[in-house]
């Protein structure tokens, strides 16, 4: 009786143990990250942005169906990810699919994404031996109410192997869904000026920079021609924007737009320069004579910046590192566009982990010039500079077609690494400082707020091409079918600028990949084969007949 009572209360324990182990798995819920790079644990930023989701925000991931090795870790590491968003809000809801599995023509397919803005990715698969081309869709699409945002998964690099864009494009997994959600889930806060009245672009060719934005700031030209009759009511109207973009201008400053400018800076507005110290356009080039002159511009604004601890020289950088130029041969229907190496188009690909320009594709300069740094009390960063094998050659000069013609000399390129975009952060001191006013100004001020300004010394980073006078996507070249990383660079440019979250620093996250090698999975594929296979069916036969040994030597008499 008293064991059978005690076996009751040994059950009885036992079932109010897990009874109480499940109540407090459901109200007290936790995850363990226990990667080395913490790849799964996700930002502070990341889990604000998505703590803002009160209703169901909806992913649609076309990542599912036969993949090469390399797609099924991007598969994997996508639901991982996904997963951690979900258990942070259940709000998040995801969905693998596969745009092929109902049997449609997959070129067909793939032209629907690309007019939807999501470009298929064409990879050579290695199987056996044997080379096949296949599509695949690394993108998600992310859906809130209304409101619908494509997320890239697969990043585009030059010259990369899959594995390499693979390794790249999971260490960005969780800045480009954090990045969507934000477009989603947060309203508009940041207005941003685009300057009008000194010469910069016209609107056509900086047009999918501005589109593309505007998914994130309120947009407005600005001009500053009202300086000459209202200096102070300019200054007031200007500091109403967060950023002011100079996109490529090619008139003077005056003195007065400078001051407005400065002040603009010293009560903690944010700048972003795209400026050139050459006047040389590729176009100009296109003649008879095949040749055209490059010209110091004289902006009237070596002060303004020297005074912040730049010097943009009147020079042109050469890069053995660069872009092509496509001329075209023969006439007519027998026309023919071939790329030739041009040096006045230098790329730039940085290594540093800076969140501007970390796993960024190389960005294209066209007749870039060299910037000089000062020393001063501001904290610099070069963001893109030169390969080490460079040149620097001085203004007024000819450039010629020919020179595609002639073989480089190593020996010229010999200037090393010349900066091309460098960040200022800090407390700037007015240029006006100390200085007379060009008109009488209220609250002056000499030394700024913290603040951010980031000079790039070439116009046509910005530029975006045209074709049939429609504005083609910053950074793709249509001649080459090459796009380079001019869209993402400014973009992240502008982001870093006006972020007060730090979700822009998500892209600085290191996550280390490890892929098998090809070459030695196919060189002992048959040995692994026979590991995985003979071996298990060897072991059961071996612990089949030990265990008929010992019952035969315990029963058998």
């Amino acid at each position: 009786m008293n064991s059978q009572k005690s076996h009751f209360w040994k059950v009885f324990l036992l079932l109010l143990a897990i009874i109480g182990i499940n109540v407090l798995s459901y109200n007290f819920f936790g995850r363990i990250d226990l990667t080395a790079d913490k790849r799964y644990t996700l930002s502070e930023a990341s889990e604000e942005i998505i703590s803002k989701a009160e209703a169901p925000v909806v992913i649609d991931v076309f990542l599912e169906g036969e993949f090469p090795p390399e797609f099924r870790r991007l598969q994997v590491e996508t639901r991982q990810l996904l997963e951690e968003f979900a258990a942070v809000n259940p709000q998040i809801k995801y969905r693998f699919t596969n745009p092929l599995e109902e049997g449609g023509n997959a070129n067909d397919i793939a032209t629907q994404f690309y007019e939807m803005g999501m470009t298929p990715a064409r990879i050579n698969v290695v199987e056996n031996g044997r080379t096949s081309e296949a599509i695949v869709f690394p993108w998600a699409m992310a859906n809130f109410g209304n409101k619908s945002v494509a997320i890239p998964l697969l990043k585009n690099q030059l010259g990369a192997t899959t594995e390499d864009r693979v390794a790249a494009s999971v260490q960005q997994l969780e800045y480009a869904f954090a990045d969507a959600f934000s477009k989603l889930l947060e309203p508009k806060r940041k207005k941003v000026a685009v300057m009008r009245g000194n010469g910069e672009l016209e609107d056509r060719y900086i047009a999918d920079f501005i589109r593309k934005i505007q998914e994130y700031y309120y947009i407005a030209p600005f001009t500053l021609d009202s300086v000459t009759v209202d200096p102070q009511g300019t200054l007031a109207q200007l500091k109403e924007y967060d950023l002011v973009i100079e996109a490529k201008p090619t008139e003077p400053y005056t003195e007065a737009e400078k001051l407005v400018l400065d002040q603009y800076l010293m009560n903690g507005g944010k700048q972003l320069w795209l400026i050139e110290h050459a006047a040389m356009e590729t176009d100009s080039l296109f003649t008879p004579a095949a040749t055209a002159f490059a010209l110091p511009r004289d902006l009237n604004l070596g002060d303004y910046f020297f005074k912040y601890g730049l010097r943009i020289n009147p020079a042109l950088v050469k890069d053995l590192y660069s872009a092509p130029i496509v001329l075209a041969t023969g006439s007519g229907s027998n026309a023919q566009f071939n790329p030739y190496p041009w040096f006045y188009f230098p790329l730039s690909s940085s290594p540093s982990t800076h969140p501007v320009v970390n796993n960024l594709e190389a960005v294209k300069f066209e007749y870039a010039s060299p910037i000089d740094i000062l020393k001063n009390n501001i904290d610099k960063t070069v963001l893109l500079a030169t390969s080490p094998r460079s040149a620097v050659v001085g203004l007024p000069r000819e450039i010629s077609l020919e020179e595609i013609t002639a073989k480089p000399d190593p020996s010229e390129f010999t200037s090393g690494e010349l900066p091309l975009a460098v960040l200022f952060e800090g407390n700037f001191s007015s240029v006006y400082d100390n200085r007379i006013l060009p008109f009488e100004l209220n609250n002056f001020r000499s030394k700024s707020e913290e603040t951010k300004m980031l000079v790039i010394s070439d116009g046509d980073v910005i530029k975006n091409q045209l074709q049939r006078g429609e504005p083609l996507e910053l950074g793709y070249d249509r001649y080459t079918g090459t796009t380079y990383g001019n869209r993402e660079f400014l973009l992240n440019a502008v982001n870093y600028l006006l972020d007060d979250r730090g979700l822009i620093n998500i892209r600085s996250k290191e996550v280390k990949i490890a892929f098998l090698d090809p070459e030695k999975v196919e060189e002992e594929r048959t040995f692994w084969q026979m590991m995985n296979i003979a071996l298990p069916i060897g072991l059961l036969a071996l612990f089949a007949g030990l265990f008929r040994a010992i019952r035969r030597n315990k029963y058998v008499k």
